[in-house]
């Protein structure tokens, strides 16, 4: 058994584990965390034997699944997938810790879901038989709507349909196209399918099917309207895993497979999905700045903040595309911290209204001070994480289309509005009423869950290029599948190299 398989099964056996226990809350727990850190520790181990500079898949494994149709379990890597898997199995010890007493009604079922959706979530990132990769594409679904519909809100059930709904059927249309492109390589292997030759029309046509499976994964508008409900009605480790990894498929499945399987319909398609992440940016930091709903006000920043990354990664070129993969790791931790002191928050006042809170960095100076770094980084401050994502997408993309980077721009700008707005009426101002003046600080547990988010968005802020040096060989690849670096047509500011191709 090798790394990749291991850190998947790892949660998994979890989950098998925890189901077979009888013993109350408290061994269901251990396990919960114990498992979850030894998939942390396996993530980890395969940055041994990883090649740096190597931009092919990695590590490969396989083994003969279902012969009758050629297709096989088979697990490989490269940087960008690496990064997102070392984040998965980051958040997810975190989000146990942090649900260590918020969850008190069926804990057993709540942690076995959990780690089945880890263990789906890797098997996305590592699986290069289009076959598997679907497989857990689809199972990821399951756990994630049983966590929105039995531990959710009070409108779980409609928020945990809706998700499912629309996930599943953008799933639908991407088997269609695996079946079609099935059909002509008798093969579900990546490789087989990567040196298919089809013609432009197909390349449309499959390259159609599966963005939409992927843009609503995202989500990327105007097919993101389940985000909202689904993150205010998720508990809050729904939400972390939500926005931190589960968001990410979508835009890894893009890099993965649309682009390098379709580099004609990419290029003539680029235009046009610049000009959809551009208005996601801006409806989504539009939207949020009109929330009352701290828990909305994130949501609603999550489908803008996933626009710059679908813009880095149509911008084609190294610069902004391998930012949006270093962008999805950073939103992964700044968000995914932000839902963390809402929920914590929301333990102690039970209300998300930003109007029923003021002053509350008089009470608890310790959150304040946290919340204020995940704001900061969110909205991409100099020094911290959000920083080297989002500047070097505007940069990338200001190369190709400069009239996409100028109103992205505004994105970033309407963000510190929005964010700084409701720190400021949260935290700062008179402290007034019983309930604000009886709140209490972070507990030593919550502070060892946030500390080590701040301290990796802290260390990504000052010194990128580790996870740079990690991503970008696997972005160039991708865009050499594409063919091409830079050029967006119909913008006409960017010229190919050596003359008309």
């Amino acid at each position: 058994m090798g790394l990749l398989s291991l850190t998947i099964l790892i949660p998994a056996f979890g989950a098998l584990v925890i189901a077979f226990l009888d013993r109350g809350d408290a061994v269901p727990k251990i396990v919960a965390l114990v498992t979850s850190l030894a998939a942390f520790a396996a993530s980890l181990a395969i940055l041994g034997p990883f090649q740096m500079g190597e931009p092919g898949l990695q590590l490969t494994e396989s083994l003969t699944w279902i012969p009758a149709i050629g297709a096989s379990i088979s697990l490989a890597v490269d940087g960008t997938s690496l990064a997102l898997i070392l984040l998965t199995t980051f958040l997810t010890p975190l989000i146990i810790i942090a649900s260590w007493d918020s969850i008190t009604d069926r804990v057993r079922g709540y942690l076995a879901a959990f780690l089945l959706l880890e263990s789906a979530v890797l098997g996305v990132f590592a699986a290069t038989d289009l076959l598997l990769f679907y497989v857990f594409f689809e199972v990821s679904l399951v756990p994630m709507y049983l966590i929105i519909g039995i531990w959710g809100g009070a409108a779980r059930k409609a928020a945990a349909i809706k998700f499912f709904l629309y996930t599943l059927l953008g799933g639908l249309l991407m088997l269609v196209a695996i079946l079609y492109l099935f059909s002509q390589t008798g093969s579900f292997a990546y490789a087989d399918m990567l040196a298919l030759e089809l013609s432009v029309t197909e390349q449309r046509w499959l390259f159609a099917a599966f963005l939409i499976a992927f843009a609503v994964k995202v989500p990327l508008f105007p097919v993101h309207t389940w985000l909202p409900d689904a993150h205010t009605e998720a508990p809050t480790g729904g939400s972390v895993f939500l926005a931190g990894v589960l968001l990410k498929l979508g835009t890894f499945g893009l890099l993965r497979y649309a682009l390098p399987f379709f580099p004609d319909a990419t290029v003539e398609f680029a235009p046009w999905l610049l000009a959809i992440s551009v208005v996601g940016i801006l409806y989504g930091a539009v939207v949020a700045l009109m929330q009352s709903d701290i828990k909305k006000l994130i949501a609603y920043s999550s489908v803008s903040h996933m626009g710059f990354v679908v813009l880095g990664t149509f911008a084609l070129t190294t610069t902004a595309t391998s930012a949006s993969v270093v962008q999805m790791v950073n939103h992964g931790l700044s968000t995914g911290a932000l839902f963390l002191l809402i929920g914590f928050l929301y333990e102690r006042r039970h209300t998300r209204q930003i109007a029923a809170f003021g002053g509350l960095a008089k009470r608890i100076p310790m959150m304040a001070g946290l919340w204020l770094v995940v704001s900061l980084s969110s909205l991409a401050l100099p020094g911290l994480n959000g920083f080297v994502g989002e500047f070097p997408i505007l940069l990338g993309t200001f190369q190709t289309n400069r009239t996409a980077a100028v109103f992205a721009t505004f994105g970033a700008i309407l963000a510190a509005l929005y964010l700084l707005w409701a720190y400021q009426r949260m935290f700062h101002g008179p402290l007034e009423g019983a309930d604000n003046e009886n709140t209490s600080d972070l507990k030593p547990r919550e502070i060892g869950v946030l500390v080590p988010l701040v301290v990796v968005i802290v260390a990504i802020g000052l010194y990128p290029k580790p996870l740079y040096d990690l991503v970008e060989p696997s972005v160039d690849r991708v865009l050499a599948e594409v063919g091409v670096e830079g050029l967006i047509p119909g913008d006409g500011l960017a010229e190919p190299e050596g003359g008309d191709q």
